[in-house]
């Protein structure tokens, strides 16, 4: 297993195998609905199967909560607290990602910076950045994708990377205002997921909202239904950077394994 160090939390990136889907949910802005996001995946990849694995790399821990909160009669999902160490067994138990294990969804802090970035994007096979209709998102959306970009060297034509349109209303001009940034940006935008109380409902029992009712849920589901379908003719291999941002020299691509 790899973590990176950087940040204020043990943040794990994933362990070295190729039959793993990392999928990182990014962005630095906080509240902009990234363990929610994460969460309603982890949901749906364990009512599928095989067993999904939900990192949790954010101090306030909200995913992990959510997990609490979810019966033991449900689709069982492998929780990491990636945030905190435990003293009753090693790290790399701790971290560990069980075997049976096909997709990894890691749930990320707020206010990273450029080195912390590159290291939890490195070793993804997808990332995923919820945005919200609001001037302030945007800016900070504009600021962090150019760093994204700078730091992976990302070539955008390989559609590894990929925006979500959060809590949005329809026909308003905040709506609007952030499609017309998104659509210049030439990165995928993939899903447009309205501002809808079954996500509230859904973290209060520990569920996500393919596992509401459907006639209630139903518009949810499909717009969520976008980003899975996104994941599935995505699964490339992972994403490795140019450059560590904090590198004194350019290097060929990382190389580095992963254990």
């Amino acid at each position: 297993m790899r973590c990176a160090s950087d940040c204020g939390v043990n943040m794990i990136i994933s362990p070295n195998r190729d039959d793993l889907q990392r999928i990182v949910v990014l962005n630095p802005k906080g509240g902009c609905g990234k363990s929610t996001l994460a969460t309603n995946l982890a949901s749906y990849f364990a009512l599928r199967g095989p067993l999904p694995a939900l990192v949790d790399c954010d101090p306030q821990g909200f995913s992990m909560r959510w997990l609490e909160r979810r019966s033991n009669q449900r689709p069982p999902i492998h929780g990491i607290a990636a945030f905190t160490k435990s003293m009753q067994v090693t790290r790399t138990w701790q971290l560990r990602i069980p075997q049976e294990t096909r997709r990894v969804i890691i749930d990320t802090p707020a206010a990273l910076e450029g080195v912390q970035i590159h290291d939890l994007v490195y070793g993804a096979s997808n990332v995923i950045i919820p945005v919200l209709p609001s001037p302030i998102d945007i800016r900070y959306a504009a600021r962090f994708i150019a760093e994204l970009l700078l730091v992976t060297q990302l070539d955008r034509s390989e559609t590894k990377v990929a925006i979500v349109a959060n809590r949005t209303r329809k026909n308003t001009k905040s709506l609007d205002q952030l499609m017309r940034f998104l659509n210049s940006l030439r990165i995928p935008v993939i899903a447009v997921l309205r501002d809808s109380q079954n996500y509230v409902e859904a973290v209060g029992r520990g569920v996500g909202v393919y596992e509401l009712p459907h006639h209630r849920a139903k518009h949810d589901i499909e717009q969520l239904s976008q980003i899975v379908a996104w994941l599935e003719r995505r699964r490339m291999p992972q994403i490795e950077p140019v450059i560590r941002p904090d590198a004194e020299q350019a290097e060929p691509s990382l190389a580095r394994h992963l254990h």
